[in-house]
């Protein structure tokens, strides 16, 4: 066989694919080279986006499906079907006296002074949540037993439910009585779908903890069907290759785990897309990146240190008060830490009670979207404002699959905001764009605040169809002077999914205080965390070298809160109680300036990440120099620091080589999405194919 042939046969050729609330990404690598496209989300049946888009990214590359090696998938259906509370008919099965944890939440009030506060509605109602005689103390020791007789009596009324949620006091100890109703639930009712939270979050915290199990049970039996649906409808066409998860942590999973675990899916989209950053800042040797996704639907902004994401225990979904911390469902499962705001190209604008212009959380998505569309959609939205400002081609969005009409969004912009502020539609799309811009600008404002960093020392790395049309915009205002848009940056948590390892990371909750460390039972408890996260590993990829990272969190005795604390290798095998506060009195002075002097310190959560290694970038070799671009054209574009229309050079990506500059205002097309320099702004194409846009100082 001729030597080609073999190469081919023998290649691998992986597909990743984002489902995000109006457009589908997909991404095709083979052989070093992309092919991508971007079709609108099919919310009655996502599969069907899916199959279209490998479709036309398979035509592109000139093979079949049934060339594929893997299928990487991120999806926003649980997130979705959470916020929209589309999920199963849901009981919870918990510890007598605490039916009520997940309706009183920690009773804090996320709006201080709103007399009129409503608080979320718990995900399942109390005629669903069911109790049972039995308790567990915060040492693990049983104090009351569960009666087996007690859970058959149970369990025989709940065979109407799709799903159960099981959350016991202090179970993430002793999950004896959690694995008693699971085997009692398996014997009266097969096939029923069980959710433990000795298994979802084994994590102190009973409320995170039961509203996390609780969330995983809620949208299990939908996300089984999906993933079955998917896998059938794949092998249908030829695509028999195995088919893996991104989650929230950043991380590949299986499709059996997944199917199991769909809460750790929930903002599986946003982590891909930091680690298509990471990747990127690796390449370019960047230490301090804030990484700028915007999209159709939100906005996700991310701090990148040293190549890594931030990654945190608990983060928020469904969010009801206007994206307030504290008014969402908490979900108890590692995640990488960023901020999202509903702020996308979807987002719609409308002037509120006091005559302020107001932008999203309400989206206008792929049905029917902006009104640009022509798909049915009459109100203005953040797209509409960017073909009116002259940032986007009417003829050519999304390489010009879908024509955009620039009447219809004056329309919109012209009866929703023009004549209720008395202004005419071009003012108003530029009022539009300044409220969106300057949201995600005090988002990144204040998770800078709270990360104690300065953005100054950041360079920005932008994807998403959105980001490049507004990422210089928010340098100006956030003073950052670097910006950095990636090739394929309109499908870049697509490309993401194939840059990410296969990982997992077990965590568990047990109290140690380090003057009491018991060096014998930490080493037996890492190593029974990093088994358990090997072997999650193992599922994806079972002869694949596996590394693991050991963290625990800690704090003062009596504080409400802890800090992460990364250690090394041998300080989990060989555990020392002085290395242990050492490294938590340097990280408690970073974030806070000082220790405190006297107060004892207590570990409460372990946690063993298990990856497989990431390859060592490969550094973007330096500017050969400077040659100007030849533009294609000129466009009119409003200029938001002079207020007026400029005109702007227009040259497409493909011609910004390496060395090859543009001076701002200017415009670089591509199919995908636009990139618009400011005026003071220079772009320069660089060798692995990013614009490098720097601010030109006078």
């Amino acid at each position: 066989m001729h030597k080609a042939s073999v190469r081919r046969m023998t290649q691998t050729v992986n597909l990743g694919v984002d489902i995000g609330g109006t457009f589908t990404d997909v991404v095709l690598e083979t052989g070093g080279q992309l092919f991508s496209t971007k079709v609108l989300t099919t919310y009655s049946a996502p599969e069907d986006a899916i199959l279209t888009g490998m479709a036309q990214v398979c035509a592109k590359a000139g093979i079949t499906p049934s060339a594929l090696t893997r299928i990487i998938h991120g999806t926003t259906l649980a997130t979705n079907a959470l916020i929209e509370r589309r999920g199963a008919h849901t009981a919870l099965i918990t510890t007598a006296g605490f039916r009520d944890v997940i309706e009183m939440r920690t009773e804090s009030r996320f709006e201080q002074y709103d007399l009129n506060l409503t608080l979320p509605l718990p995900l399942i109602a109390r005629n669903h949540r069911h109790t049972v005689s039995e308790r567990i103390d915060a040492s693990g020791n049983v104090l009351i037993p569960l009666d087996r007789t007690e859970v058959e009596a149970l369990a025989d009324k709940l065979g109407a439910y799709d799903s159960i949620a099981v959350g016991l006091l202090h179970s993430y100890l002793n999950p004896a009585h959690e694995q008693m109703i699971r085997d009692v639930l398996a014997a009266r009712h097969p096939g029923l779908s069980v959710s433990l939270s000795s298994d979802v979050s084994p994590q102190m915290r009973e409320y995170e903890r039961f509203n996390t199990t609780a969330a995983n049970a809620y949208v299990k039996p939908m996300m089984q069907s999906y993933l079955g649906r998917l896998q059938a409808r794949l092998a249908e066409t030829g695509a028999t290759c195995p088919i893996f998860l991104m989650h929230s942590g950043g991380g590949i999973m299986s499709l059996a785990n997944a199917a199991d675990y769909p809460v750790r899916l929930v903002e599986s989209g946003p982590a891909g897309g930091a680690i298509f950053a990471a990747d990127i800042a690796r390449r370019h040797d960047l230490s301090h990146v804030l990484s700028f996704d915007m999209g159709g639907t939100t906005a996700k902004i991310c701090l990148i240190k040293h190549g890594a994401p931030k990654t945190a225990r608990v983060f928020e979904v469904a969010r009801s008060y206007r994206f307030k911390k504290g008014s969402g469902m908490p979900i108890s499962i590692p995640v990488i830490d960023m901020v999202e705001i509903g702020a996308g190209g979807g987002s719609l604008a409308h002037v509120d009670a006091l005559g302020q212009i107001r932008v999203g959380p309400e989206s206008a998505g792929s049905e029917p979207g902006p009104a640009c569309y022509q798909r049915g959609g009459t109100r203005p939205a953040v797209t509409d404002a960017d073909l009116l400002l002259g940032r986007l081609d009417a003829a050519s969005f999304a390489g010009g699959t879908i024509p955009l009409d620039p009447t219809a969004s004056g329309t919109a912009l012209d009866t929703h905001l023009g004549q209720p502020l008395g202004l005419d539609a071009q003012t108003a799309a530029f009022g539009l764009s300044e409220v969106v811009d300057e949201n995600m600008a005090n988002a990144a404002r204040v998770h800078a605040v709270e990360n104690g960093e300065d953005l100054a020392r950041y360079t920005m790395i932008a994807f998403g169809g959105a980001a490049p049309l507004h990422a210089g915009r928010l340098c100006e205002k956030l003073g950052i002077d670097r910006l950095i848009v990636p090739p394929g940056a309109g499908v870049g948590s697509a490309i993401g999914f194939l840059r990410a390892p296969y990982a997992f990371e077990a965590t568990r909750s047990v109290y140690m205080r380090l003057d009491v460390f018991d060096p014998a039972t930490v080493a037996s408890l890492f190593g029974a965390l990093r088994d358990e996260a090997t072997g999650f590993v193992r599922s994806c990829d079972a002869s694949a070298t596996i590394d693991a990272d050991y963290k625990v969190y800690m704090r003062y005795v009596g504080q409400g809160w802890e800090i992460p604390v990364t250690l090394t290798p041998d300080l989990a095998d060989e555990p020392d109680a002085q290395s242990y506060l050492n490294l938590f009195e340097a990280e408690y002075s970073s974030l806070f300036g000082r220790t405190v002097a006297g107060l004892a310190v207590e570990i409460t959560v372990w946690a063993v990440n298990a990856t497989t290694p990431t390859p060592a970038p490969v550094l973007t070799t330096a500017i050969p120099g400077s040659t100007p671009a030849t533009p294609d054209s000129q466009r009119a574009l409003f200029s938001p620091s002079a207020q007026t229309t400029v005109s702007a050079a227009v040259t497409p990506r493909h011609a910004m080589r390496d060395g090859v500059t543009l001076q701002g205002p200017a415009i670089i097309t591509e199919d995908e999405t636009t990139i618009i320099i400011p005026a003071h702004y220079i772009a320069t194409g660089r060798a692995d194919g990013c614009i490098d846009i720097t601010r030109v100082r006078p």
